[in-house]
């Protein structure tokens, strides 16, 4: 991963330079993870130990919770450590890898989601051929497609930046390495770049968001008739996840950046906000996953209880 780069290191400038706000950021922030991490990984335990819940949809919300815990372990370690140093450097080496990590991950959970909103379109609206459909060797390959195209999507993003020179200025305004900022610190002429690195970020999100859109308005309008509110009931968990991560995310990306200071506020939401949400969104108002988890729990406390 060499170029004809003099800047072998980034100096990220992270959320704040105030010492006493990045103190009070380490410990919100070190909270946010410890949720993303417990929480997702409490519903890959309960969905691969539960029989009930080996659906197609639930076997998509594991790789989900998967997915939201590597996409936030790319960039979260790194700021809380950032938070507590003064001299917060990535090598030009570690933020390539990360620039690739978040875009990998990220990707992948846009096509997870899309594959997802397409499973609930078809187990509301073609129910009698869902089975026939959703075989589990075809969801294997659609979350084997999500991963494969998350990695073209971002060894792209990675090729076109890497091959920037960095010479000057080493200082990006963010809490991770991503695109925009990088952009702006290359001292050449980014334009042609920059316009093919947001179309190949704005096709993705964008085609992917009117995919999604279209699943749920056909969806909501084949519920009509059982009434609004219980079809917001039936889509709601799916449809908030996705404005939580797809909002920021359209934001971000399918536009030339021009305000940094803004794009790394609105990245929290979806590196760490959505991931966090993501667990107690799918489970609040799910009584399968409710019953599945307290099933678990209570064979937990059994089994201790034998031992004992």
């Amino acid at each position: 991963m060499e170029n004809a780069s003099s800047v072998k290191e980034f100096i990220l400038l992270g959320l704040s330079e105030d010492p006493g706000v990045q103190k009070i950021c380490f410990v919100l922030f070190l909270f946010f993870y410890m949720l993303i991490v417990a929480g997702n990984l409490l519903i890959i335990i309960t969905v691969t130990s539960s029989q009930p819940l080996s659906s197609p949809m639930y076997f998509f919300l594991c790789y989900l919770s998967f997915v939201d815990i590597c996409y936030s372990s790319v960039t979260a370690p790194k700021m809380l450590a950032d938070f507590l140093v003064e001299n917060k450097t990535i090598s030009f080496v570690g933020c390539m890898a990360q620039l690739f990590g978040v875009h990998f991950f990220g990707c992948t959970e846009i096509f997870i989601l899309t594959v997802m909103a397409y499973d609930r379109y078809l187990a509301i609206c073609r129910p009698l051929h869902y089975t026939t459909l959703m075989t589990r060797r075809v969801c294997g390959q659609m979350v084997i497609g999500s991963w494969v195209g998350g990695f073209m999507h971002s060894i792209v993003q990675t090729l076109l930046t890497v091959q920037l020179p960095f010479c000057g200025p080493n200082k990006i305004d963010h809490y991770f390495c991503d695109v925009h900022p990088l952009l702006q610190l290359a001292c050449t002429d980014t334009y042609a770049m920059g316009i093919v690195i947001v179309a190949n970020s704005g096709m993705i999100t964008l085609s992917s968001f009117f995919i999604l859109v279209m699943s749920y308005v056909v969806i909501l309008v084949s519920l009509k008739r059982i009434g609004w509110h219980k079809a917001l009931s039936t889509c709601g968990s799916h449809i908030t996840v996705v404005i939580l991560f797809f909002g920021p995310c359209t934001f971000i990306y399918i536009r030339p950046s021009s305000n940094l200071l803004e794009d790394k506020s609105i990245a929290v939401f979806y590196t760490v906000i959505a991931p966090m949400l993501n667990p107690l969104i799918y489970t609040l108002r799910n009584k399968e996953v409710k019953s599945a988890m307290r099933k678990l729990w209570t064979r937990k406390v059994g089994s201790e209880n034998g031992k004992v």
